[in-house]
């Protein structure tokens, strides 16, 4: 499972005034506290506080040199996304994200090729979300096929169903379910698939609870990737055993340790 850390983003305060005040400090607390809890890349976004390239070139300087973490660049703006790419030390990257929109196709995708890096693909377009299992596997397979003629290998695309909170759509949970199982058919290896976890308990009570079982029911499904809290240990947790269950893993009485042990010293 591949875990991509959430709390580099300007949509929390402390980061957003870090951004605007370039101090490092907070950022970089963040940055190490997600790579010990076993992150595979640390998304960064600067989001609503800063429209300037240079921010995001600084954000990903500042996070570089704290920890050697791959790096999720994260942006709408195809500027703002270039900038951060251009920062990058030679590290592994994503780029988060494109839409199926023909506009963020032709400016997103081909920067990911010239970076060689793997690429986010959302499935909507210029309709906005989707609510149904058909337009998701239709934007998803658009985006899949685009990147691939950009020269973007299957196992460098990871596609994203759209999951919604479900305190307000609860009828979205199984769709996206659905769209996941449709997604691991694209190809032989199919791409990744990835969601932004903390989108089905916004506004919920029991937030730990919802994201993790859901997180266990999209693994079964296909689901190898999430945008997540990475600082969850019962998220952790649920994903160690749910690897376990799926036979991706060994057995072992200590599998949390040995799991914990692996994401420690970087391995997937």
């Amino acid at each position: 499972m591949i875990l991509i850390g959430e709390r580099i983003n300007a949509g929390f305060k402390d980061i957003a005034r870090a951004i605007r005040e370039h101090d490092p400090g907070p950022i970089q607390e963040w940055a190490r506290k997600q790579a010990a809890a076993g992150a595979d890349y640390l998304d960064v976004n600067i989001g609503a506080a800063s429209k300037d390239p240079a921010d995001m070139e600084w954000l990903v300087k500042v996070v570089q040199d704290a920890v050697p973490t791959p790096i999720c660049v994260d942006s709408n703006r195809p500027e703002v996304l270039e900038a951060g790419l251009a920062a990058l030390d030679g590290r592994a990257a994503l780029v988060n994200s494109t839409t199926a929109d023909e506009e963020k196709l032709e400016s997103i995708v081909p920067l990911a090729a010239k970076y060689d890096a793997g690429i986010i693909g959302v499935a909507m377009d210029q309709r906005g979300s989707p609510q149904d299992v058909e337009r998701r596997v239709e934007n998803g397979a658009k985006i899949f096929a685009a990147c691939v003629d950009a020269g973007i290998p299957p196992e460098k695309i990871f596609l994203d169903p759209i999951l919604m909170p479900i305190r307000f759509m609860q009828d979205q949970a199984v769709k996206v379910l659905e769209a996941i199982r449709e997604y691991t058919l694209l190809s032989d290896p199919p791409p990744h698939i990835s969601v932004g976890l903390s989108n089905i308990c916004s506004k919920t009570k029991e937030r730990s609870l919802l994201t993790r079982t859901f997180l266990v029911m999209a693994m079964a499904a296909g689901l190898d990737a999430a945008i997540c809290n990475v600082m969850d240990k019962e998220l952790l947790a649920a994903v160690a055993a749910a690897e376990i269950i799926l036979n991706k893993e060994i057995y072992s009485d200590d599998f949390l340790k040995v799991w914990a042990l692996k994401r420690s010293k970087g391995g997937e």
